[in-house]
């Protein structure tokens, strides 16, 4: 147990929190002590415990403890948390969590409406805005899309409009109808059925489509009659003219749908997601004709402020919106810029108005989101875009005597920007509320007034408090992995950097901020991208560079949704600007390792995605007692009824619903949370069966399966990518998005590697601790040294600096930025001097 050190005079807090007997998932019965009224920051690798201690205990109870304060009624409306396994908890305020978290699904929730900015945008065009001369005055609600009296009445607030043109149904006009030239029809048997329908009806099906009487054309694409005939099918043309003129017994009778109809039918009327998706292939968005894609009614749209109406302003970057905002918080330059009819109550609405935003939004400002727009909407927003934004929230709130509990609010931030988010966290400190923040950013951890570290290892080898104290105390524990770090003991990685086999050259990239640009990745090194938050890193990279190579390889990329969101509401899908214009015939295979869940349900986990389960039931079905009660591989999946428990279905736990409290999830009474049959559990290899074998960690699995030589490769791959405390069975519901990632990239590099692929990461340190960031890297410059590519978008410099090139994207960020400031070798980059990376490169290549 660490010592708890005394309390200096230099650092004086006004009290204490004191937690007794800890033993949230891996905390072995900790008992710990830290200061209120400080920013105390919790390290530690991954997976040693520290979000346990933060938010599955101190957080859980300090919400619980809340809620038994509010009616039963009220707390139904809580995402409540698990009552957290501790003696005692003393000295607990109220706490507030900004956990990471990707956007929310719905394309309707944006930057506007999680800051609550957009309620006051609307208030300030109802009530003070520029009206056409004789219009009544709008409420709020009308100017905003999502409502009846706002939404614009041709395309209900969407902003699109979807239309099927012969073009788009018949890509191929040289093919028959025979050949299937109307691809939008069903592919199968609905397909036939409309052909022999179309014989029925005496159209030619043999003639190229394009040679068909144009009037003949339309009326099979897009008439609304659905007339009924009788079927004939194998019969030739001439064959079903003479059946029809004969009046003989048709096999059936069959009803007309043109192609329009049918795409339009399916996707309005399909469950089936595959089917929506292949219909919205022939689809295509137009911006809507009444609106022009600004989603209101006319009325609203008429109003103006500053010469803007109101999607007009929405689009506009934060920093714009706060200098044009300026001069009306002035009551002076108010009267200058109004109108000279207005009365004077509304120049005073307009005056606080404005005064009231452009406070909300220097916050904003301050924490570096200035080039975000009210109208972007949260799924296109990163998670350390979205928790600032929230943070924002919090600072403009003025509570005191609060605990906020942080994750990583460092995450995705460029070393800059992470001066403003420590300022921000300073003013939290000094209005009177205490910061318990998680943290692997070595700047945000040296400004801690508390340091706790947690380990001394991942797992179950962790779960200890190896320190709690002033961070300066940290050096002398050896145990500690952070120590070595924070104090630059640590040797930096090695630095030998390696020359390009060849370019791939990028022109006329065009998406987001990036105008017209021209980028050149060096093809067979280690690439690493940086620039402030916002500067258009992803949307070269990840976007642009990975959708033109899968393009050229003719590879599909999995969907970018994580949710399966309403299909009219995802964004209308953006054209790709720009060509690779050299050094495709270098590039084989593209993978994009994103931080992605691997799965939606606890039925998803990293055995069954990296395929060794399926090596696992193999081994258990060629048993002698599973060869005798003859149980094959599928015998032993949890998700198949054979092998399963019946009473839980295999989820290994049931759901206890307690009406006003949070739902109990108990083990199952009668797998005892195993997920199987007793029969199947019967069968065991090596003393182990099926269940006892997914409890394992992959340290333990290693150990235990070392005579599988496909089986330990595989394990070998995960512990190197630093994640030997995983259980196999671990739900993949509740891994992180660096732990996701790294499941990705290890099912990536144990599969024998050729050479030439093309390896894009977006920040792939993201909820690493620097010594894992070191194993990572190891296992990225493997892929180099077989010949691939491999390119992350990244802000830790100590990556950057073992990179064999950088690309600088900036200056800044939004209208800022989109340029390539600097391009070249670390060492080259650092001397640029307008680029915003090379001071921070620069004193990490001094180490």
């Amino acid at each position: 147990m660490a010592k708890q050190p005394h309390q200096s005079s230099s650092n004086p807090f006004t009290g204490f929190v004191t937690v007794r007997g800890a033993r949230e998932h891996n905390l072995k019965n900790v008992d710990l002590t830290i200061p209120r009224d400080a920013l105390v920051v919790f390290t530690g690798v991954s997976g040693s415990g520290k979000s346990s201690l933060a938010f599955g205990t101190l957080y859980a109870e300090a919400q619980r403890r809340y809620l038994e304060s509010v009616s039963p009624y009220a707390r139904r409306l809580f995402h409540q948390m698990a009552v957290p396994e501790v003696d005692a908890i003393e000295g607990l305020p109220p706490a507030v969590a900004l956990q990471q978290q990707r956007g929310t699904p719905t394309t309707r929730s944006s930057v506007g409406s999680v800051t609550t900015l957009s309620n006051l945008v609307r208030m300030l065009y109802s009530r003070a805005g520029d009206y056409p001369p004789g219009q009544p005055i709008i409420y709020a609600e009308a100017f905003s899309p999502n409502t009846p009296e706002g939404a614009c009445p041709t395309c209900h607030g969407l902003g699109r409009i979807y239309n099927v043109t012969e073009e788009s149904m018949v890509p191929d006009p040289s093919l028959t109808i025979r050949e299937r030239a109307i691809a939008a029809w069903p592919t199968a048997w609905g397909g036939q059925n409309q052909r022999d329908i179309l014989v029925t009806l005496g159209y030619d099906v043999d003639t190229p489509w394009k040679d068909l009487p144009q009037k003949d054309r339309d009326w099979i694409l897009f008439t609304q009659e659905q007339p009924v005939v009788p079927v004939y099918p194998g019969y030739t043309p001439a064959q079903t003219r003479r059946a029809l003129q004969r009046k003989e017994e048709p096999n059936y009778m069959g009803t007309f749908t043109s192609a329009r109809r049918h795409v339009f039918h399916t996707f309005a009327n399909t469950n089936s997601p595959q089917m929506k998706k292949r219909v919205m292939q022939y689809m295509l968005h137009t911006d809507c004709p009444t609106c022009h894609g600004k989603r209101l009614n006319p009325a609203s749209l008429s109003v103006t402020f500053a010469g803007y109406d109101i999607t007009e302003l929405s689009r506009l970057p934060l920093q714009r919106v706060f200098q044009l905002l300026q001069p009306y918080t002035q009551p002076a330059a108010a009267t200058t810029a109004a109108p000279q009819d207005q009365h004077p109550e509304q120049q005073l609405v307009k005056e606080r108005i404005a005064q009231d935003l452009t406070a909300r939004l220097q916050v904003l400002l301050d924490l570096g989101l200035g080039y975000l727009s009210l109208e972007r909407s949260t799924p296109t927003l990163s998670p350390g875009e979205l928790q600032r934004l929230r943070l924002a929230t919090q600072l403009y709130s003025h509570l005191f005597g609060v605990v906020y509990v942080l994750d990583e609010p460092s995450a995705g931030l460029h070393p800059s920007d992470t001066v403003a988010l420590l300022q921000a966290l300073e003013n939290l400190k000094k209005a009177g509320n205490s910061l318990f923040v998680v943290e692997h950013n070595l700047d945000v951890i040296r400004q801690a007034d508390w340091l706790v570290d947690v380990g001394p290892a991942a797992g179950e080898k962790g779960g200890e408090i190896l320190y709690s104290g002033p961070p300066e105390g940290l050096q002398p524990i050896t145990a500690s992995q952070t120590a070595a770090y924070l104090f630059e003991t640590a040797r930096p990685m090695t630095r030998t950097r390696r020359t390009p086999f060849g370019w791939l050259k990028l022109s006329g990239v065009t998406r987001n901020n990036l105008q017209n640009l021209s980028a050149e990745f060096p093809l067979g090194v280690f690439t690493t991208v940086t620039g402030v938050s916002g500067s258009g890193k992803s949307s070269l990279v990840s976007q642009v560079l990975v959708e033109l190579v899968s393009e050229t390889l003719g590879q599909n990329l999995p969907p970018e949704a994580e949710e399966e969101t309403e299909a009219l509401e995802s964004p209308a899908p953006q054209t790709t600007g720009g060509r690779i214009v050299v050094g495709m015939e270098l590039v084989k295979r593209l993978v994009r390792v994103d931080q992605k869940a691997i799965g939606r349900t606890p039925r998803s986990n990293m055995a069954t995605y990296t395929g060794l389960f399926d090596h696992v039931r193999k081994l258990f079905a060629e048993t002698p007692l599973a060869k005798t009660r003859r149980y094959d591989a599928g015998r032993f999946s949890f998700n198949v009824t054979k092998g399963r428990c019946e009473n839980c279905q295999g989820e290994g736990f049931v759901m206890v619903e307690l009406l006003f409290l949070p739902s109990v999830y108990a083990p199952c009474p009668v797998c005892h949370g195993a997920r199987y049959n007793a029969p199947t559990l019967e069968v065991t290899y090596r003393d182990l069966n099926i269940a006892d074998v997914l409890h394992l960690t992959v340290d333990a699995a290693w150990e235990f399966f070392d005579e599988e030589p496909v089986l330990r490769r595989i394990l070998t791959v995960l512990r190197d990518v630093g994640l030997g405390y995983l259980r196999l069975g671990q739900p993949a519901t509740e891994l992180s998005g660096g732990e996701a990632q790294r499941i990705k990239l290890a099912t990536e590099l144990q599969r024998l590697s050729r050479g030439n692929t093309l390896y894009v990461l977006d920040e792939p340190t993201t909820g690493l601790h620097p010594s894992d960031v070191d194993k990572l890297m190891a296992q990225l410059e493997r892929l180099v040294d077989a010949g691939n590519t491999v390119i992350v978008v990244e802000h830790t410099m100590r990556v950057a600096a073992a990179s064999d090139w950088v690309m600088d994207i900036g200056p800044g960020a939004g209208e800022e930025g989109g340029q390539i400031v600097a391009a070249g070798t670390p060492e080259q980059v650092v001397q640029v001097p307008g680029s915003k990376t090379a001071p921070f490169l620069g004193r990490e290549l001094e180490r």
